[in-house]
């Protein structure tokens, strides 16, 4: 029996379902992953907020703290930078403020618009965050993990699904 190279390559194909079925399987890993992974950040801050006697903030303050970074932005742009798994932010800025972490003030073009910037106490939380991360991404450079696949092409892969699901939600509407 003579087999065409054409039958060959149907024959090593995967069919049509179970190839999606292992992208959803695959897709679905992912999310979970990127939900452990999103918890697990906010417990290492945490831990690192209990490490330095820093009881007064959650780690999602801190979080929202060190998205802020050095700029002054509206709530709204900070919602978009960062994840506050289950927090609202106007609730945690209003808290931070009250604290002394962030400075806030109206918009001189549009009086409805605030716009926040860290205060000294707040840039301080911030750089321990800064420090923080920045010892993991040493340890993790010095251990390889981030070699295969490149961290940079992972980066590109999770900013192209970041765009398909705002795309997603833009579409509906």
């Amino acid at each position: 029996m003579i087999l065409h190279s054409s039958s060959l390559a149907r024959h090593n194909q995967p069919e049509p379902d179970e190839t999606a079925g292992d992208v959803q399987r695959s897709y679905l890993d992912a999310l979970q992953l990127l939900e452990r992974l999103h918890r697990l950040m906010l417990d290492l801050v945490k831990d690192e907020f209990e490490r330095l006697g820093q009881q007064d903030l959650t780690p999602v303050q801190g979080m929202i703290l060190f998205n802020l970074g050095g700029q002054q932005v509206s709530a709204g742009e900070l919602r978009s930078r960062g994840m506050y798994q289950g927090s609202n932010v106007s609730y945690n800025l209003k808290k931070l403020v009250d604290m002394g972490y962030v400075h806030h003030e109206r918009s001189s073009l549009d009086r409805r618009s605030v716009r926040v910037s860290l205060t000294l106490r707040g840039a301080e939380v911030r750089d321990r965050i800064d420090a923080l991360f920045s010892r993991h991404a040493e340890l993790l450079s010095m251990s390889g993990v981030l070699d295969d696949p490149p961290l940079q092409d992972v980066n590109r892969q999770w900013q192209r699904i970041e765009r398909f699901w705002s795309d997603q939600i833009r579409y509906i509407y």
